[in-house]
């Protein structure tokens, strides 16, 4: 897993240059060189390197001041000064500007390539901690996959037969069934699992902002694009990328897509350099993709290069067996994270749940089962603090506004009025729910 380490002398002495140069490349780096601090300047702006090896005196621009330029374009570089004994005193402040190390001229090449070594591990050692970090939350993820019906059954099955290929996937179902979390399942289970999975809301996103998500972007590309940045496609370079609300692409992002899957290679936006990248991908969609094929709005040849595989996931109003299984996660999910004492659900509660049919999905669920706790009383979760329990009585229905308002105003009531309180479990700011109230005209009791 050990990658290969790039490296950038930057040395106005051709014979330095040369000399260091060979060495380095008989050590198994990726090696290049710059003359002076602004050609370095002129590399780094096109790519990224692990390591930069700069003398710190050079004609214009001395490597203090290109030290502190690197640090804009690429602050994860490990940078290492040369310098002459003289100037010692210049390369500790390099240090204190946040330097790896210096060494001094004329210096021993087992010293170097000693400290270059050192350097190298540090960076391979950063690499795989992030490689376990990430297999750490996609384990984490998979354990919100909740279900014991048939129909839970097949789609895992699919999961497991398909994890192991690196084929296309599109995961269809309405909004809060989980397909972010069946493409999780994949990734997690696939050889990728090491690498990154990085996930896009295509539907979040404008065009423009979308196609420099994805690609990346240069410097001075647009207005506002003060750095290089890395596109999302680069960043799951051996892992998995994942395209939630892939019916939601303009037909000009279609086409790039469809270009990108078939040569895995694209260019920043602003740039001129291929860059190539090994991924898979794994979209998700709530709408017919067959009839926006049929009607137009979707390319057939997108279509089927992304549909390889198709798993579908049911609607929870087709897995009602889940139901318990899953309102009894969310309960310890939800008095775990706000230290509660665990609580249960009576049996006339569950009976209602198990004959609703959730148009919300699971995510409905969940919503509805944090709600009965952060308002209800007691150790049982009873009837009454279900929305649903009330449906049974009262047929009519309300505005979202008025549900709104009758939700803060039971979360503000609950918590004594705490703003800080009420705006952490309602998730959002302190300002927002104070625009919220007056919007509302909500007040505490003892003031109506």
């Amino acid at each position: 897993m050990t990658k290969k380490i790039s490296l950038l002398i930057v040395d106005d002495e051709e014979s330095v240059r040369d000399s260091l140069y060979n060495w380095f490349i008989e050590d198994g780096y990726e090696v290049e060189c710059a003359a002076n601090a602004k050609e370095a300047l002129t590399v780094l702006e096109a790519r990224d390197f692990d390591i930069i090896l700069a003398d710190i005196k050079m004609p214009g621009m001395d490597g203090i001041e290109m030290h502190k330029r690197i640090r804009t374009l690429n602050k994860d570089a490990i940078v290492i000064i040369m310098t002459a004994f003289a100037s010692v005193e210049t390369a500790v402040q390099a240090l204190k500007d946040g330097a790896y190390d210096y060494i001094t001229k004329p210096f021993d090449p087992d010293d170097l390539s000693h400290l270059i070594r050192n350097a190298a591990r540090q960076i391979n050692l950063k690499s795989e901690n992030e490689i376990l970090k990430n297999k750490v939350i996609s384990l984490e993820n998979i354990e919100d996959i909740i279900g014991n019906s048939k129909a839970m059954h097949m789609v895992l099955q699919d999961v497991e037969s398909v994890a192991q290929s690196n084929s296309s996937v599109i995961i269809t179902g309405e909004s809060g069934t989980g397909k972010e979390l069946i493409a999780r399942a994949i990734h997690s289970n696939s050889a990728r699992k090491y690498f990154p999975m990085v996930s896009v809301h295509c539907g979040a996103l404008s065009e423009s902002l979308l196609e420099s998500e994805l690609f990346g972007h240069e410097k001075g590309a647009f207005t506002g694009a003060m750095y290089n940045r890395k596109g999302r496609f680069e960043m799951a370079d051996g892992g998995t990328i994942f395209l939630d609300e892939i019916a939601t692409i303009s037909s000009k992002m279609q086409i790039e897509l469809l270009r990108v899957l078939e040569s895995k290679c694209f260019v920043r936006v602003g740039g001129n350099k291929e860059i190539r990248s090994d991924f898979r991908v794994i979209c998700a969609t709530n709408r017919d993709l067959k009839k926006m094929v049929e009607n137009g709005t979707f390319r057939e040849d997108l279509y089927y290069r992304l549909n390889v595989v198709n798993i579908q996931i049911p609607p929870l109003r087709e897995r009602h067996e889940d139901i318990p299984l899953l309102a009894e996660h969310f309960i310890k999910k939800y008095c775990t994270s706000m230290s509660r004492d665990m609580i249960t659900i009576d049996t006339a509660a569950m009976k209602r749940l198990e004959s609703y049919d959730f148009p919300g999905n699971v995510r409905e669920l969940e919503n509805m089962i944090e709600r009965a706790i952060v308002i209800g009383n007691g150790k049982v979760i009873r009837l009454n603090d279900l929305p649903l329990g009330k449906d049974i009585v009262n047929t009519s229905y309300e505005s979202l506004e008025d549900l709104e308002k009758k939700y803060i105003l039971e979360v503000l009531n609950k918590n004594d009025w705490n703003i800080s309180k009420s705006a952490k479990i309602l998730k959002v700011d302190r300002v927002t729910l104070y625009n919220k109230i007056r919007k509302h005209n909500l007040k505490p009791i003892n003031q109506h």
